[in-house]
């Protein structure tokens, strides 16, 4: 998909990945509507873009709200060619002790939000005969992770509907893409994730980077596309020999269990 000129609505705009998204999908001559719920942030980014942007503070667990800010970015780009699901919510700690209420919130925000957003643009989108989804996943959504019980889960069901409607969409001329990353310098993270990063030796990479990897697979039309080495590998191997990478993971899991009760 070439960006310039097309129209393009991102969530969680204003976060670390998203702010970095937004850069990029600008310099790309996009035009851009910008979904969050931090209203001041989102007025910055877009006044940072000389006006090249147009800013909707949003609560997307919020249904009426997110279903207007969706007809709102409709109206302002004259269709939606490219909506990009970026928005997200983690929790690292012990599923024993997680707050049920978060787990609603991180499987709505990471997979439910996602959903609805694309079956609201997705009619118009097979109206004109063109258009992309693209839903930024984890590798998370791919190996499941002691700790990030809930987070997983939210991912591998968003990396579940990507592949699902990607394929009930062969030849309607809209595609979808799903990005995994590995984990990302944000402040999703919390002071225990970083902690706990640093004693497991984790890899995290730079949100700018993530971004740029995110705008290629765009732009090369990719299915999916799990970014890092070697966790593209773990990846692979979890499919095929969960079991081997249960083994590969005990020590590690002993070694982050006390930063998760930390959180």
């Amino acid at each position: 998909m070439k960006l310039d000129g097309v129209g393009v609505v991102i969530t969680g705009a204003a976060g670390g990945l998203g702010s970095e998204l937004v850069r990029t999908l600008s310099g790309r001559g996009a035009r851009l509507v910008l979904l969050d719920r931090n209203q001041e942030a989102l007025q910055a980014q877009a006044a940072g873009l000389g006006g090249g942007a147009t800013p909707i503070a949003v609560d997307l667990l919020d249904g009426e709200a997110r279903n207007a800010a969706l007809q709102e970015a409709e109206q302002a780009l004259g269709g939606i060619d490219l909506l990009l699901n970026n928005a997200g919510l983690m929790s690292f700690r012990p599923y024993a002790e997680e707050d049920p209420a978060l787990l609603e919130r991180i499987v709505q925000l990471n997979m439910l939000a996602p959903m609805l957003a694309c079956r609201q643009v997705l009619p118009g989108m097979l109206a004109r005969g063109r258009g992309r989804i693209v839903n930024i996943g984890s590798t998370f959504g791919t190996i499941g992770f002691a700790w990030f019980a809930a987070y997983s889960a939210s991912k591998f069901g968003l990396r579940g509907f990507s592949e699902a409607l990607r394929r009930e969409l062969d030849g309607s001329g809209v595609g979808v893409t799903y990005v995994a990353p590995r984990a990302v310098r944000t402040p999703l993270n919390t002071g225990a994730v970083y902690r706990m990063a640093e004693a497991v030796k984790m890899n995290l990479d730079d949100p700018a980077w993530v971004a740029d990897q995110v705008i290629a697979a765009i732009e090369a039309d990719v299915k999916e596309r799990h970014l890092g080495w070697p966790e593209k590998l773990f990846a692979r191997l979890n499919a095929l020999l969960p079991a081997l990478v249960d083994g590969a993971l005990r020590k590690q899991n002993r070694v982050m269990e006390p930063f998760a009760r930390e959180s």
